[in-house]
C-alpha cells in the first residue's frame, strides 16, 4: 500500500494560498504509483462557498482515489455542511484488501482545537471494533494526538487525546494520520506510527520551512513515512513492529524507582491520611527502592502550615528522595516554602544511573513551562549524561493521558519531547493528570504516576504509585493501589541494544 499524504491546502483566493505549490505536488502525485491520497483537513482557508467552489475544482485535479478529512478551518463560518456537499462525507470508511482506512471528523465549529468526543467517539471505537480482523488499519483525523515540536506557545492536541490514543493502542491501530499544525513529524508511540504532514500549500509553514507532503508504505514488515519537501529533500523513517510484546528480563536487577505524584497534602477531606500512611509504610518495607521520585503536588496548597504536614509524612521515607514542585506547590508562598522544606532539585547520580529533574511549574496556573533556557539546559545535561542511563524528571506530562481533557498543560512540550526523543532517554517520569499512564514514544518509555493520596482522581485503579524496575535489557512498570497493595502491569520495554551504558 502506497499513500499519498497531504495535508492544509487552506486553498482560497486570498494571499494564503499557494497555487504552485499545490500544482506542483498534484503532478508530483499523478506520476507516482500511490494507491490512495488521503488529505487530512483544512482543504480551505475559511469555509467559505466561493473557497469550497475552487477547491472541489482543485482537488479534482489529483488523479487518484481521494480520501478528504475535514478540518478546522473548514468548519468555519458553518463549513462543514459546505464540506459534505462540495467534498464529501465527514466520517466514512475505505476498506482495501488487507485492511481499512476510517476517517473522522475532529473540528469544533469555529475553534482551532480538536475533539473526537461522545457519539463520534462511540462510532470510531465501534468500527475498529468492526474491522478488528484487518490486518492494517488506518485512523484519518484533522487534529494531531502528541505534541509536535516548532508549533509555538499551544499544544492544540485534541481535548481527549489520551482517550482517543488509549482506544488506538488497545485496537492496535496501524497508522494515525493527521495535520493542522503545519509541522511534518513522526512519531512512533508504541506500535502505532503517528504521521503528521506539513502543509501542502499554505504560506503559514513554520521555521523557515517549504511545503511539503508525507510518502507513506505500508508493507508486511511495517510502515515507512517519507517527508517529501517541494525542494526535493527527503527524510524517511521506518518502523517495524515489536513482537512479542511479552518479555521475561534477564539478568539482575539494576535499579527499583517508586514514581509517587499528587499526595496533595493538607487539612481538607479530599487528603487521604491514612493511604499515604499505608503507601509510605509498604514502600519501605515491602518494595524498598533505591531512589523514590515525587513528580510534583506534595501539598494542596503552598501554605506553610501544609509543608509541615508534608514533611511528618515523607521525612518517614527511608529511600533516597528526588521531589520536583507541582503547580500546587508553589501556590501562594509555595515557591520559596518548597525550598525551605524540600530543598532546590538537582541532579542525582547513581552509579550507572543519572536523574535530571526539570521544572515546569508556573505560579498560579496548571499550566506548565520547561522555556527555551530550560530547553537548552535538558538539552545539555542528556547530553554531558549520554554514558548513563538517565531518568528525567518532571511534573507535567509529555505524552496525553486518559480521562483528563489536554488544554495545553505544557505549553512547550512538543519542543521537549522532541529533545528527549531525540536523544534516546532511557526513561522520562510526569506526574500531571491524576491517572497513572504509559507509553513509549521512539525508545523513550514514559512513565505518568497518578495520585497516592487525594480523592479527587481520574484513576479507575484508585489511589496509587508506579514500581519501575530496571534490569539490564529491559523496563518493566507497574502500578501499585495504595490502599490494597494490588498490582497492575503499564507497560515493559526492551532497552539492551538501545543505551550505552549496557
Amino acid at each position: 500500500m502506497l499513500i499519498a499524504h497531504i495535508s492544509d491546502t487552506h486553498i482560497t483566493n486570498e494571499v494564503a494560498f499557494k497555487s504552485y505549490a499545490f500544482d506542483l505536488i498534484a503532478n508530483e502525485i499523478n506520476t507516482r504509483p500511490f494507491d490512495l491520497v488521503i488529505h487530512t483537513g483544512d482543504v480551505t482557508n475559511n469555509g467559505l462557498r466561493e473557497e469550497y467552489e475552487h477547491a472541489s475544482y482543485l482537488i479534482r485535479k489529483i488523479e487518484k482515489p481521494l480520501i478528504v478529512v475535514p478540518g478546522n478551518h473548514d468548519a468555519r463560518n458553518v463549513g462543514y455542511e459546505l464540506f459534505e456537499r462540495y467534498i464529501g462525507p465527514l466520517f466514512g470508511v475505505h476498506e482495501f484488501k488487507d485492511g481499512v482506512v476510517i476517517w473522522v471528523d475532529s473540528t469544533i465549529p469555529d475553534l482551532s482545537d480538536g475533539r473526537i468526543g461522545g457519539y463520534k467517539y462511540k462510532w470510531l471505537k465501534a468500527k475498529l471494533e468492526e474491522y478488528s480482523h484487518k490486518r492494517i488499519k488506518i485512523v484519518a483525523a484533522h487534529h494531531h494526538l502528541v505534541p509536535l515540536p516548532d508549533t509555538g506557545r499551544e499544544r492544540n492536541v485534541l481535548f481527549n487525546a489520551g482517550d482517543v490514543l488509549d482506544l488506538l493502542l488497545s485496537h492496535e491501530v496501524t497508522l494515525y494520520m493527521c495535520g493542522h499544525k503545519h509541522v511534518p513529524n513522526v512519531y512512533r508511540v508504541e506500535d502505532l506510527v503517528v504521521d503528521n504532514a506539513g502543509c501542502t500549500s499554505c504560506r503559514k509553514t513554520r521555521k523557515g520551512d517549504v511545503n511539503s507532503y508525507n510518502i507513506v508504505k505500508i508493507t508486511k514488515d511495517g510502515v515507512k513515512v517519507t517527508i517529501r519537501r517541494v525542494t526535493g529533500e527527503e527524510k524517511e523513517k521506518e518502523h517495524k513492529p515489536i513482537r512479542p510484546k511479552i518479555f521475561i528480563p534477564k539478568g539482575k536487577r539494576l535499579l527499583r524507582i517508586v514514581q509517587v505524584a499528587e499526595s496533595n497534602v493538607s487539612d481538607r477531606r479530599y487528603f487521604r491520611r491514612k493511604v499515604l500512611e499505608n503507601a509510605i509504610k509498604a514502600i519501605n518495607e515491602r518494595y524498598k527502592p533505591d531512589i523514590v521520585i515525587h513528580c510534583g503536588d506534595v501539598v494542596e496548597k503552598g501554605i506553610e502550615r501544609f509543608y509541615e504536614m508534608a514533611m511528618e509524612f515523607y521525612d518517614n521515607v527511608k529511600a533516597e528522595k528526588l521531589i520536583v514542585p507541582g503547580h500546587n506547590d508553589i501556590s501562594y508562598l509555595g515557591y520559596d516554602l518548597f525550598r525551605e522544606y524540600f530543598g532546590e532539585p538537582e541532579v542525582i547520580e547513581k552509579g550507572d544511573f543519572v536523574f535530571i529533574p526539570i521544572l515546569s511549574a508556573q505560579y498560579e496556573t496548571q499550566i506548565g513551562v520547561v522555556g527555551r533556557i530550560g530547553q537548552k539546559i535538558l538539552r545539555g545535561l542528556l547530553e554531558d549524561f549520554r554514558e548513563k542511563f538517565r531518568v528525567v524528571v518532571m511534573h507535567h506530562n509529555l505524552v496525553p493521558v486518559p480521562r483528563a481533557r489536554e488544554l495545553g498543560y505544557l505549553e512547550d512540550a512538543g519542543n521537549v519531547l522532541k529533545i528527549i526523543t531525540d536523544q534516546e532517554t532511557e526513561l522520562t517520569l510526569t506526574g500531571h493528570g491524576g491517572n497513572a499512564h504509559a507509553v513509549k514514544v521512539e525508545k523513550t518509555p514514559i512513565i505518568n504516576a497518578g495520585s497516592i493520596s487525594w480523592e479527587l482522581h481520574r484513576d479507575p485503579f484508585g489511589n496509587s504509585f508506579n514500581l519501575i524496575d530496571v534490569y539490564e535489557d529491559m523496563v518493566i512498570a507497574f502500578e501499585v493501589q495504595a490502599t490494597w497493595g494490588s498490582r497492575k502491569l503499564l507497560g515493559m520495554w526492551k532497552i539492551k541494544g538501545e543505551v550505552p551504558w549496557l
